[in-house]
């Protein structure tokens, strides 16, 4: 929180990691800053400001501590990897549940609240931007939704989180306490209804891709009513979300045909994204940027990728790029997969390859030799501008997408013909039979589905499943469900240690 108050009061027009939205959404010229009480005085101001709470949703694939690779590393189908056990300690120190509140990276909390600080601040400062009114209600939407999403985040990894809704002051700051987290929930749940009431149910595919839908916000808020227990709820505003199974949703999206297709870079947007995290391989992101999370491309790219990659002449096997070995795949999820028609593209076996003499590469911390296909750099995606290479990867990554609608949904409804023919849809697609949907079934498909997504981890944990899967990874029941919250978020403050820390 006081991270918060220190790097926010004053706001930069131009933010520097504009990743979270389209292009020809964020390109603004920079204008220099401006003091916040003057700052949203029209809306070019105002519409820097947007971009700035879009900033964050970043977090998902950029920069080192992001969400993804994070959650990953703390599920039973990745181990941390990397170069060492000491290697990004917190990405190790989740991987074998043995999180402090002094290991604990601090951007898991902060990141986030910076984020909702952004959305409070400029939905205090809408009415009286010189904007039009139907402006101002999409602005506020967006921003409303945004901070669902963040609070989202934070709910599910600290569980005892603040609820603010206005921005913090040097006044208030430190005498903010922890919320109920049935309160955090209903606030999230409250601001998804109200920013899908006001969201277009479709964006300019030229100048807005990356901003909020309404289906996008339904989409959410589905999944928070499943995660809040609330099943009725949850298939209800899915149903509105998925439509007829297989078919086209009532805002045209629509399972790809070949599930391989998901993982093409350039196949952004496509009809099954309903939200995706945005990255450019056109910035110029350095060293300091990269650190500070004013990064532009995906890092998770390098993180997944084999250390010293190298090919001997003629091998046919891909062409990479070398990276760092992080999320390397588990024998058990290999041996879970290796006959599902998702394998090639969610693992790719450099064991196998190696050991035919088509590849070469260093093994890293915890090497298994099975890389998470689904993210790793092909040379021809290199960026060959400014800034380091490695940081500017353009891969955009499914913060949720059609697929993980269909699976939410047939697991709220829990059995009967539509939530059969949600399950079959899904399997469908690649060329999978029909089973019987249980609760059983549709756990496996979105293990199989949604493999080194991120979302393994909160699936167990909703499951109630994380202590039996998780047993040999250190993991101890009624604490390491969420995370220790940072040390220094809770010196000079009312807020309190988790139980168990």
């Amino acid at each position: 929180m006081k991270t918060i108050k220190f790097k926010y009061l004053f706001i930069a027009m131009a933010m520097a990691s504009f990743g979270s939205c389209s292009e020809e959404f964020v390109n603004l010229t920079p204008k220099g800053s401006f003091v916040s009480e003057n700052y949203y005085a029209n809306q070019e101001q105002a519409t820097a400001a947007l971009i700035g709470v879009y900033d964050v949703l970043g977090r998902n694939t950029g920069g080192f501590f992001n969400l993804v690779g994070m959650m990953n590393a703390g599920s039973d189908d990745h181990y941390a990897g990397g170069g060492g056990e000491t290697d990004g300690g917190g990405v190790q120190y989740f991987s074998r549940h043995a999180l402090t509140a002094t290991t604990i990276p601090d951007g898991y909390w902060n990141w986030q609240y910076q984020g909702i600080f952004r959305a409070n601040t400029l939905l205090s400062k809408l009415d009286a931007v010189d904007m039009s009114d139907n402006l101002k209600t999409r602005f506020a939407a967006e921003a409303k939704g945004l901070r669902a999403i963040y609070y989202f985040n934070l709910v599910r990894m600290f569980k005892n989180i603040p609820l603010t809704l206005e921005p913090l002051t040097a006044v208030n700051m430190y005498d903010i306490e922890q919320s109920n987290p049935a309160a955090v929930y209903a606030q999230i749940e409250k601001d998804l209804i109200e920013a899908a009431a006001d969201l277009p149910t479709s964006v300019n595919a030229t100048t807005e891709s990356g901003r909020l839908t309404k289906c996008a916000a339904q989409a959410m808020l589905g999944k928070v009513y499943l995660y809040d227990g609330k099943k009725t709820e949850a298939a209800a505003v899915l149903a509105q979300v998925n439509g007829t199974p297989g078919s086209a949703n009532q805002y045209g999206n629509k399972l790809l045909a070949d599930y391989n297709d998901l993982w093409v870079v350039s196949n952004k947007f496509n009809s099954e994204s309903i939200l995706e995290e945005v990255r450019t391989g056109a910035g110029n992101t350095e060293g300091p940027a990269w650190m500070t999370g004013a990064d532009e491309g995906n890092s998770l790219n390098v993180m997944v990728g084999p250390r010293s990659y190298s090919r001997p002449v003629g091998s046919t096997a891909p062409d990479l790029p070398s990276g760092w070995s992080f999320n390397v795949l588990t024998q058990d999820f290999y041996d879970a997969i290796k006959l599902d028609p998702r394998f090639g593209a969610t693992i790719l076996d450099l064991k196998a390859l190696k050991a035919a003499g088509q590849v070469d590469y260093i093994s890293g911390y915890q090497d298994t030799g099975y890389f998470l296909n689904k993210f790793l750099p092909r040379t021809k995606d290199v960026h060959t501008g400014g800034g380091l290479s490695f940081f500017n990867y353009e891969q955009d990554s499914y913060i949720i997408r059609l697929a993980d609608t269909y699976l939410m949904e047939a697991e709220a409804l829990g059995s009967g013909a539509r939530a059969q023919a949600l399950l079959d849809a899904v399997r469908a697609r690649v060329g999978l039979p029909s089973v019987p949907v249980t609760l059983a079934a549709i756990k496996n498909e979105r293990r199989m589905e949604l493999a080194g997504e991120g979302h393994r981890f909160f699936d167990l944990v909703r499951w109630g499943d994380a202590a039996s899967k998780l047993a040999n990874r250190g993991f101890v029941a009624g604490k390491d469900e969420i995370f220790p919250i940072p040390l220094t978020e809770l010196q000079g403050t009312k807020l309190k240690q988790n139980p168990g820390y």
